[in-house]
């Protein structure tokens, strides 16, 4: 091929906003398959870490309103297998802690700190006036309060659909867990609930 044909050819592609975008979406399609497609066949990020439950009712709905509220924005939920990350957070996190979350909480910003190994960390009491008034706790703090958390009752006639959501995902619910879930919350506010899902986080993992 000459240095004229080449050319040509590399004029037309830069040219051509359709031959572009039809090149660059085949290029993203291929390395998405190369990179994605190998782990549907790896066992270590199909099946659960040993001991793995999924997340009780109460579990769940604080799951529902961490993700409501936007908590995400703020917290991760990936520790890195890096030095900086294990010694200040704990454990790596690992594929098999998250088969059951529909969608996953991994996140990619920090303006606050990881909570993958939250679980267990503090009290039930330090995690309500947390979330009641940060600055209390934590002076240096940007996180925004959530007062209206904690007189919010939840509607428990809201979280058997929620369990059979998950359960046509794939997670393990037997028809006994979604039936008893309702009562499982009665009494229970959205604070409850959101103590509960963070106190969950990464325990399963020493």
């Amino acid at each position: 091929m000459s240095q004229d044909t080449a050319v040509t050819g590399h004029e037309r592609i830069e040219t051509s906003n359709l031959l572009m975008i039809v090149l660059i979406l085949l290029v993203v399609a291929v390395g998405g398959m190369v990179e994605i497609v190998p782990l549907f066949f790896q066992r270590s990020t199909t099946q659960p870490v040993e001991g793995l439950k999924p997340y009780d009712a109460l579990q769940l709905v604080g799951r529902d309103i961490y993700i409501r509220e936007g908590c995400y924005n703020c917290h991760s939920q990936m520790i890195r297998p890096l030095n900086a990350e294990t010694l200040r957070y704990g454990h790596y996190s690992m594929a098999g802690e998250f088969v059951y979350d529909h969608p996953f909480q991994w996140g990619s910003k920090r303006t606050g700190p990881d909570l993958h190994r939250v679980g267990g960390k503090y009290s039930d009491e330090w995690h309500r006036l947390h979330l009641e008034s940060p600055r209390d706790l934590v002076p240096e703090s940007n996180m925004p309060a959530y007062p209206w958390l904690t007189p919010a009752a939840i509607d428990a006639a809201s979280v058997p659909p929620r369990l059979t959501a998950m359960k046509r995902l794939g997670v393990p619910y037997t028809d006994a867990d979604i039936a008893a879930s309702a009562d499982a919350v009665k009494g229970k506010t959205e604070l409850d609930a959101l103590i509960a899902y963070l106190q969950s986080l990464g325990t399963h993992v020493k």
